[in-house]
Order: C-alpha cells, then structure tokens, then sequence
C-alpha cells in the first residue's frame, strides 16, 4: 500500500467557510453567531468535494489512503475563546469523519483538537477521546503555537502538555506536530511559520528530557522536518554540547519525519540523512504549494516521483510508503487489518 500520512480537508464545501466567518464575526456576541444545526452539509456535497480533488488526484498519483484532518490554516486557534474552538474542533472533525464513512478504503481520520491561548492543553481531552471512541481516529494535530505565531505557551517539554500525552500514551496515538495560521505579519503562514515551527519542535525535544518521561510518545514533525534534516550536524552538536545522548538514541525512536518536500534535491537529502524508519510517505497535497515546477512539468506536491526517484531500495520504499506508516500509528495498522489489507 502507499499511505499519505498528511492529508487536510482543504477542499470543504464553502458552507463550511461561510459558517465560520458568521462564527468569527459574532465573537463579541455569541448568541448572535450561527447555531451548529445551521450547517447544512449533505453526504453529496461531501462526495462531489473528495471525488473532483483529492480522490482522483490520490487515484492519478497512485497513493491508497489518506490519514485526513481538518484544515491546518482554518484551525486558527488564536481566534475567540475555548468555546469558540471547542465548537469549530468539533464541526471540523465531524466533517472528516464523514469523509471516512464515505470512502473507508481511501480516507481514516485524525483530530484537530480544540486548542485556546492560555488554556490548559487538558480541555482537549474529551474531543480527543470522542474522535478516537467514536470516530475511529488513528492520530491527532497538536499546535505547539495556539496563538498563531507570537509562542506564548511554554515549550512541547512543559508539564502542561502531559495530561495530552498521558492520553496519547494510553491510546498508543501519534501526534503531528502542526501549527496554523499565523497572525504575526513577521512569519507568512505556510512559508515560515510551519517551518520554524517544525524546527522549533525538535529543537524543544532535543533540549528536553521529554522521552525519558513518556518512552513510547511518538511525534511526526511534517514537511520533511522544516530545517532539521538540512542541519543535522548542527543538531548533533549541540546535542553533544549540552550532554545529551546521540540523536539516534535521544530523539529517533520517538520523533518521524514526512515527504512534504516539494523538489527532487530535498528529498534526497532528507532520505539521505535521516534514518528511513524515521521518515513517512506524505503529500499535504491540495495544500500550501498547489501548483505545477515549471522545471519538471508536474505538481510539486505529487512527492511519490520524488521517492521513485530517491537512491532508495525496493524494501525502503515499502517501509516509507506503508510500513512506518502502520508501525508509528498503530491504530491505522489494526484498522486496516480489520478490512483484510
């Protein structure tokens, strides 16, 4: 099988969109905002949006399942209060999970939580527990940045983060390192925030003793690990300087990376330098970079060309493609034996 890790519900119906700017434009006064029963979306509506995008790309592209959320930017967490994005989580995750119901074979869910600035991460818990429970969800996004690109919460190796990992821990659940828009006119959303926040995730493991205290925590930082990969040894170094175990050891059986590398050279330094039972296949495809490299006549995100392509064996394309995938989030493993695959 060829899995895509990372995949955002980036095509919704404009329902979705117009609910949301009703929602955002009545903050001030809630009781005037949309109802959720107000959002009507249909079974069709949903079909026509997966089948027209992201289906018949996965189908050209020849990729089998998609571990699909809701959109990274539309969280937004910075935006309202708890309750705002308590309700916006919940609407977000329904419509992934109905995706899944739609087209089990292709599509299998992970939660965007409800996070807030200044709140304790342990208000997700219960949507967290309803999108495992009830939804079938195999993993969750966790922003390290709520506020959108200003960092006031503590670093991923505070103790406020443990009630979720403690969850995560018992549901054997990854989590994908993901922030959302940014609202600091200093970092453009897709072009620096996600990759500063990539690389500021690992910096906040690598500094921490975070493993030690949850041994079997597993984190997928996305887009090929922003400039982690790119800067290796400057990792080991200082690694080394603060007394710190070898990065295999104090890192890697804990930490994974995805292809969301959009060019062949990136790719094959990320391939090169990190382990390939640390890296899983992925595209965010109809995501940040949707258009065509005029160097190559094909869609950057469509990274399977990339991995063919890749100085990689038969075996490492297989663990790449699939094998990681099942082993880092086991609940899709279990699932997809359940189905017969």
């Amino acid at each position: 099988m060829i899995i895509d890790i990372h995949g955002h519900y980036t095509t919704a119906p404009k329902a979705l969109e117009d609910w949301r700017k009703r929602q955002v434009d009545n903050l001030a006064t809630p009781e005037l905002g949309p109802k959720v029963s107000e959002l009507q979306i249909s079974d069709d509506e949903l079909i026509d949006t997966i089948e027209s995008n992201q289906l018949r790309l996965m189908k050209q592209r020849g990729a089998d399942l998609t571990i699909f959320s809701p959109r990274a930017s539309f969280m937004a967490h910075h935006i309202g209060d708890f309750n705002t994005s308590a309700t916006w989580a919940a609407i977000c995750n329904e419509l992934c999970y109905r995706v899944a119901q739609l087209f089990p074979e292709h599509f299998i869910g992970a939660a965007m939580l409800p996070q807030s600035p200044g709140v304790a991460p342990a208000s997700c818990i219960p949507e967290l527990e309803k999108c495992v429970n009830d939804y079938g969800f195999v993993g969750i996004n966790l922003n390290p940045d709520p506020s959108g690109g200003h960092w006031t919460s503590p670093p991923l190796s505070d103790k406020q983060w443990y009630p979720i990992y403690e969850k995560m821990v018992e549901y054997d659940i990854p989590a994908m390192i993901h922030v959302s828009t940014s609202c600091n006119c200093a970092f453009h959303t897709t072009g620096a925030h996600y990759l500063n926040a990539d690389t500021t995730a690992f910096m906040q493991c690598l500094t921490s003793d975070l493993f030690q205290d949850f041994p079997t925590l597993k984190f997928v930082i996305p887009h090929g690990g922003g400039a982690v990969p790119y800067h290796w040894g400057r990792f080991r170094g200082l690694a080394q300087e603060l007394k710190k175990p070898l990065l295999k050891d104090h890192l890697l059986n804990n930490i994974f990376f995805d292809t969301c590398v959009y060019h062949q050279p990136g790719i094959d330094l990320l391939t090169r330098v990190i382990p390939v039972d640390n890296v899983l296949f992925a595209s965010e495809m109809i995501g940040a970079v949707r258009g065509i490299d005029p160097e190559t006549g094909h869609y950057y995100d469509d990274t399977k060309r990339y991995i063919e392509a890749a100085n990689l064996t038969a075996d490492e394309r297989q663990q790449i493609y699939e094998g990681n995938a099942r082993r880092v989030y086991s609940r899709l493993d279990a699932a997809l034996k359940a189905q017969g695959r």
